[in-house]
């Protein structure tokens, strides 16, 4: 399983500040990126909070791990946010600064997840069926993916790795809430308890792959 919407793609050699556009165009972008980053931001709260309170009730350590992962998220996006405020914006060294600590947010999902996941598949925990859980999965299975694809481009356009990681983190939200879906969906109808945790392991692994990615500054194929 490979972490990819088909988002465009950063052109080799690019330079690691933000260079793809200038002026006025570039403010725009700019004000674009940073519109998206909270409509990120403050949907991973609100998926958060609702995640955390509907995994307490069922017992669901896979629905509190999504929780987490929405925390995590919603930091990734402040960093984005941070790179494109202020004087920081076009920054080389703001921009590799930003790209690591993305990275550094792909690395404790994924130790989180892998984690939470071993931990249930060897304790066995069955919990309760959730529809809450599930109505909350398919809906960010459904609106993560157009999410990532706009951010993807902005990022493209700016030439912004950070930005284009962070992207790349509302893909891997996309895949965790498919395999939360399959994996509640699986335990309410079939009493399968051991898909959620199996399916996590996967995506734990792909957001490992995607932090060592963004750590060397492979995501724009530039540093």
């Amino acid at each position: 399983m490979s972490a990819s919407l088909d988002l465009p793609v950063i052109a080799p050699g690019a330079t690691a500040a933000i260079a793809g556009a200038h002026g006025a165009e570039r403010e725009r972008l700019m004000r674009r990126g940073r519109r998206l980053a909270w409509l990120g931001v403050g949907w991973h709260a609100v998926e958060a909070a609702v995640a955390v309170v509907a995994g307490a009730s069922a017992g669901s350590i896979a629905l509190v791990g999504f929780g987490a992962d929405s925390v995590i998220e919603a930091a990734a996006g402040l960093v984005v946010l941070w790179l494109l405020s202020g004087a920081r914006r076009g920054s080389p060294a703001a921009e590799r600064c930003s790209q690591r600590l993305v990275a550094l947010s792909f690395y404790a999902l994924a130790a989180y997840v892998m984690v939470e996941a071993a931990y249930g598949l060897a304790a066995g925990d069955r919990p309760d069926a959730s529809p809450l859980g599930i109505g909350l999965a398919a809906l960010t299975a459904a609106t993560m993916p157009p999410l990532a694809v706009a951010k993807g481009r902005v990022a493209a356009a700016l030439g912004s790795p950070a930005t284009r990681s962070e992207s790349r983190q509302n893909v891997l939200c996309a895949y965790l809430s498919v395999a939360l879906l399959a994996g509640l969906g699986g335990n309410a109808l079939a009493g399968w308890w051991w898909l959620d945790p199996i399916v996590a392991l996967l995506i734990g692994a792909v957001a490992a792959r995607e932090g060592r990615e963004s750590w060397r500054g492979e995501a724009c194929g530039c540093c």
